[in-house]
């Protein structure tokens, strides 16, 4: 996909990772649509985005989880040449299971999954009219290894890694390509300071958002399906798919101190 043809929309745009992405693909040159809750923290992402090339960008302050809202963004890009769709949207709740309300776990759900599938598929007949189109899915390293405090999360992650596997697959003889990314730990707001002190105990290492960024662009612009970022993250989930007892007694024998910070929220 060459950025400086390119109209991409950009959901979760107000978040660590996805200003870092907007930033990113304006620099090279990209025509953005940007998709978030606050109109205020949009328009100022918008003020601080490259358009020395002549690009045009957008914003749309709007709420997946409804219904009008997704429609109203959906319509906006149908006006538009679209030739990319980046679902960075979503929420995280570091919980023990059993103490998560009924109201988060339906929000994490529909928030990270069913939001983000149904406007991919409100969108797939207009990015089938581009040469060439793309669809990344963001999820997460958590998409591959359940962990505890993230089983609301994770499962959610394993959905949408699901659905971006099987979607690529039915969109094979297409012009779109469906890729996924799954970062590790990043520093961004959506870690809460419990999970940040627990990642800093376990000795678990921490991304920038702008790395982030440039591993989803490379994705972009390369030929590869999927990319699982970070080490030896890389190595666990390949172990996992293989060997889950091993990934179990390595988490098991951290379980004790992953507790102590999940209860002391």
């Amino acid at each position: 996909m060459n950025e400086q043809t390119s109209t991409i929309l950009l959901t979760g745009a107000t978040g660590g990772i996805g200003q870092a992405v907007a930033k990113a693909l304006a620099k090279q040159g990209a025509n953005l649509v940007l998709q978030g809750r606050s109109k205020e923290r949009l328009a100022l992402l918008l003020s601080e985005l490259d358009t020395t090339l002549g690009q045009q960008h957008q914003i749309v302050s709007a709420d997946l989880t409804l219904a009008a809202d997704r429609q109203r963004l959906i319509a906006r890009v149908n006006s538009l040449p679209l030739t990319g769709l980046i679902n960075l949207a979503g929420v995280n709740q570091f919980v023990l299971f059993e103490q998560q309300s009924a109201q988060a776990i339906e929000d994490t759900l529909f928030t990270n999954v069913t939001a983000t599938m149904l406007l991919t598929q409100g969108l797939i007949s207009k990015l089938k009219l581009a040469d060439k189109a793309v669809i990344i899915n963001v999820g997460s390293i958590l998409g591959a290894i359940g962990h505890p405090g993230y089983v609301t999360y994770c499962t959610s992650k394993f959905a949408l890694r699901g659905f971006s596997e099987a979607l690529a697959r039915e969109l094979a003889d297409s012009n779109i390509k469906v890729k996924y990314l799954a970062p590790r730990t990043t520093s961004t707001t959506l870690n809460s300071d419990a999970a940040s002190a627990m990642n800093q105990a376990l000795g678990n290492h921490t991304d920038s958002p702008q790395w982030v960024a440039s591993q989803l662009l490379a994705l972009l612009q390369g030929q590869g399906a999927r990319q699982n970022l970070g080490w030896p993250e890389k190595l666990f989930v390949a172990i996992n798919g293989l060997l889950p007892n091993v990934v179990d007694k390595s988490i098991n024998k951290n379980l004790a101190l992953i507790k102590r910070f999940l209860v002391t929220q």
